[in-house]
């Protein structure tokens, strides 16, 4: 059963394509190598957009990083989007000195992105293992949100796949 404050807080599912799956999504790191999406295929895959001068996404900032760190060796990847027109040096410096463990990549703010229109700032969505796009969230989401909503959804897959044998 779907405890309720999870349930409210992924109620947003995605305007564009609820079904829709992760594309090769490709962004500059903060070295200028292109990164894609896909490379997290087979893992939970948290990806919020943010800013630096966004003050809920610096209030956010520290339930990601718990996040990361508690699951970089398990199956839930974080990445952060930085969804701003900021010189590469300047975010390096900015995720140096606010310790921001996760790749971050880099997009300038655009109407609609392939996951799906980013209305404000921070947006998150969740990807699941199989590269589908099942949630997403307009504002302030929590350690315990995230990971509350990912063992639900791993709950209820396990639930489908022994109703099918």
């Amino acid at each position: 059963m779907i405890k309720l404050p999870v349930y409210i807080l992924f109620v947003f599912l995605l305007f564009t394509g609820a079904q829709a799956r992760a594309v090769d999504y490709l962004l500059p790191d903060l070295d200028g190598q292109m990164q894609s999406l896909e490379q997290y295929r087979g893992k939970w895959l948290i990806v919020n957009y943010w800013a630096t001068w966004c003050k809920t996404c610096m209030k956010e900032l520290p339930d990601l990083v718990a996040t990361y760190n508690e699951n970089r060796d398990n199956d839930i990847v974080v990445v952060g989007i930085n969804f701003e027109s900021i010189s590469q040096d300047s975010l390096r410096g900015f995720v140096k000195e606010k310790a921001i463990p996760y790749p971050v990549l880099m997009s300038k703010p655009i109407p609609s992105t392939p996951l799906g229109r980013v209305f404000a700032l921070p947006t998150t969505y969740i990807i699941d293992p199989k590269g589908k796009l099942i949630a997403g969230q307009v504002g302030l989401v929590s350690q315990q949100h995230l990971t509350d909503y990912i063992s639900e959804k791993r709950i209820s897959e396990d639930y489908v796949s022994l109703a099918g044998h």
